[in-house]
């Protein structure tokens, strides 16, 4: 019983980081319908600027961690405004391989400057501090990612419920024909939906470079973040969170119960069995158009 627990727990933790990608994914799928493969690699280029800003220019972690969000988030913009916005006519198919492009292009130039070694961030938390409950232990590094990531989804709650701009950008996502005609700028609503989207996946990479920084680090996160939007469904924030916590904890129970060198192959069993039984996800309702 307790080997069970702590693999849900462990799922939890995991789910976590997964859960960040997950949101990050579905706000630019919600804004435009595309997935964004590239999400990843817009956490990856943050993290080795927190890195150069920790290594090389020796700033405190509470002057390189806000900077590195801010850098985020003009990455967002700029990847929008500068190459997404310019497609002519573009279709689904054309900007996911544009994001795919993106993803290529940014992998390359981190491996560039930064080369392929493998390093370690220096993160105000370790990663191998615990917290024993019982004879359950969690690290303080996965309890951070937890209490990171519920924070990050109830400020995004607050924000699409309460402010302007969020309630701008949910009309923009609904019908973005009636946000225009009401006045609503939905090309900037777009861009800041991508910064928005690079911070949260930010947010992801910095929690995860702790335990390893290299190119490559934000690939099965994101994959897996991925999985966990098209389980709860990729139009529903809460649906991406709640599945990406079902893949993290499916995760751990096969690992701890029937193979660990397999684990990170049930994510996409996951998802076939889904869309299977429901094309739209768990947790988004599954719209058909009649003409």
């Amino acid at each position: 019983m307790v080997d069970f627990l702590q693999m849900i727990l462990s799922g939890i933790a995991v789910g976590s980081s997964y859960a960040l990608m997950g949101l990050g994914m579905v706000l630019i799928y919600k804004a435009s319908e595309v997935p964004n493969f590239v999400q990843g690699e817009m956490a990856l280029l943050p993290v080795f600027v927190a890195y150069l800003l920790l290594e090389s220019y020796g700033l405190p972690s509470y002057i390189a961690f806000p900077a590195t969000l801010i850098f985020a988030m003009l990455l967002g913009c700029f990847l929008e405004f500068a190459i997404l916005r310019r497609a002519k006519e573009p279709n689904v198919l054309g900007l996911i391989i544009i994001t795919i492009g993106l993803e290529m292009m940014l992998i390359g130039i981190v491996s560039w400057k930064f080369g392929a070694d493998q390093r370690a961030m220096p993160f105000p938390i370790s990663s191998y501090d615990s917290i024993v409950i019982g004879d359950i232990f969690i690290s303080t590094l996965d309890m951070l990612t937890l209490v990171a990531a519920l924070i990050i989804m109830l400020i995004l709650f607050l924000f699409f419920r309460y402010s302007k701009i969020g309630v701008a950008m949910k009309a923009t996502q609904q019908n973005e024909t009636a946000a225009r005609l009401m006045g609503i700028k939905t090309n900037r609503l777009r861009m800041v939906t991508w910064g928005i989207s690079s911070v949260v996946g930010c947010v992801a990479g910095l929690l995860v470079a702790p335990v390893l920084v290299e190119p490559y680090m934000m690939w099965d996160p994101m994959l897996k973040g991925f999985a966990g939007a098209v389980v709860g469904g990729m139009t529903s924030l809460p649906g991406a969170v709640f599945g990406a916590y079902i893949v993290g904890i499916v995760e751990q129970l096969f690992g701890g119960y029937v193979s660990i060198e397999f684990k990170s192959v049930v994510a996409f069993v996951v998802i076939v069995l889904v869309l299977c039984i429901r094309p739209s996800g768990l947790f988004a309702r599954h719209y058909v158009k009649k003409v």
